[in-house]
């Protein structure tokens, strides 16, 4: 479907530090009219170079009304890897509506020579990997995932998120650093070693954008417990920005 000015209806669910990158090509791109969503868990959200909406849909019984509604005729998932609610409704609004899906796909880190990864399925499995003895743990998995840390109060938390976690989420030993990366590697490294860390606590997210903590942590010779991505789901995969405006522009003329 096209609008009347021959301009493809385009929906960007944004979250990941390449949506910025893919929405300022779309809006560039004259075929096609665009809106980037992003969920709102960021209270002072980056600018956008496209028409950005902010909040849910209400599920994916909303997201296929907004679909339709709104005319919306293709979607690329540029969301969080870790977003798998977000990622599991595009995939069953989409259907109802349509509208041919696609994910902008972050492949995740690989271990390296030297990396001393503990790699687990879930925040859950985070938390039982630390162990009992007490130790000193770089949490650096977003705000909403370090209540399951109450669980371990033994240790202490170095916590670090762009926005604060709940007061109630933090456990009784920790220390909240407010920041938006990204980071160099030797900042992480004088970080990790003037608080003492032991063991460094993150989400297998891939990307350049947060890897210094784990070049940090390899050159220090620290342990990592790494969450695991979620699978994407049965979706088209898209490896790079190139290749998800060839998705949005295929078919319409030059």
């Amino acid at each position: 479907m096209e609008t009347a000015q021959g301009r493809r209806r385009v929906l960007l669910l944004g979250g990941a530090s390449e949506a910025r990158a893919l929405a300022a090509r779309v809006a560039g791109e004259p075929r096609l009219d665009a809106v980037l969503s992003l969920a709102g868990r960021t209270s002072a959200p980056l600018a956008q170079p496209l028409p950005t909406r902010i909040g849910g849909f209400g599920g994916a019984a909303g997201l296929a009304d907004y679909l339709i509604r709104e005319r919306i005729d293709r979607v690329i998932d540029a969301t969080h890897p870790f977003a798998a609610r977000i990622s599991a409704n595009a995939r069953e609004a989409c259907g109802i509506a349509g509208a041919p899906l696609a994910r902008l796909h972050r492949a995740p880190w690989t271990p390296r020579p030297g990396d001393r990864w503990t790699e687990v399925a879930d925040t859950d499995a985070a938390v039982r990997a630390l162990g009992e003895s007490p130790r000193r743990v770089f949490l650096t998995i977003g705000r909403l995932g370090v209540g399951a840390f109450l669980a371990a109060p033994q240790h202490f938390y170095l916590v670090r998120s762009i926005d604060s976690p709940e007061p109630q989420h933090l456990p009784p030993r920790c220390e909240v650093i407010l920041a938006r990366g990204p980071f160099a590697a030797e900042e992480e490294m004088a970080l990790m070693r003037a608080q003492r860390i032991d063991v460094l606590v993150t989400k297998n997210s891939g990307g350049p954008l947060t890897y210094a903590k784990i070049e940090a942590a390899r050159a220090l010779g620290l342990e990592v417990v790494i969450v695991a991505p979620p699978a994407a789901g049965d979706v088209a995969c898209l490896e790079n920005i190139d290749a998800a405006l060839a998705f949005l522009t295929e078919g319409l003329a030059p």
